[in-house]
């Protein structure tokens, strides 16, 4: 007979590793970048929603919390290339829409461009 699952982390060596069922609940109740974030249209809480730009990555601290989205807003604005950084907490997701309150062509125009850092 197999013999029962234990509902704790993995260990290796004494570390745990993983996260126990309970945590886990909390974890496939958030946000998954890749089904409900990465590549999707963002857009401004006007009377009429307009797209203001699209998700293009997502910045992991050195802290290791999720911090900030990166925003393609080019084609909103006009512009070849205007990637701005925004806070995720900034965000709202309503069904299956990604609002950004606040998002003018203005306000975002006035943010500094997002440029990775070059690699030494």
């Amino acid at each position: 007979m197999l013999a029962p699952s234990l509902s704790m982390a993995q260990t290796a060596g004494g570390t745990v590793l993983g996260v126990s069922e309970t945590v886990l609940a909390d974890v496939v109740s958030g946000w998954s970048v890749k089904r409900t974030i990465l590549n999707k249209a963002v857009y401004n809480n006007d009377a009429e929603p307009a797209k203001v730009g699209k998700i293009e990555d997502v910045i992991i601290a050195p802290t290791g919390s999720v911090s900030y989205a990166i925003i393609n807003s080019s084609a909103f604005m006009g512009l070849s290339n205007h990637r701005v950084a925004i806070p995720v907490e900034q965000f709202k997701i309503e069904g299956d829409r990604i609002t950004l309150p606040g998002a003018t062509k203005d306000a975002l125009r006035a943010m500094p461009v997002f440029q990775y850092a070059k690699k030494k």
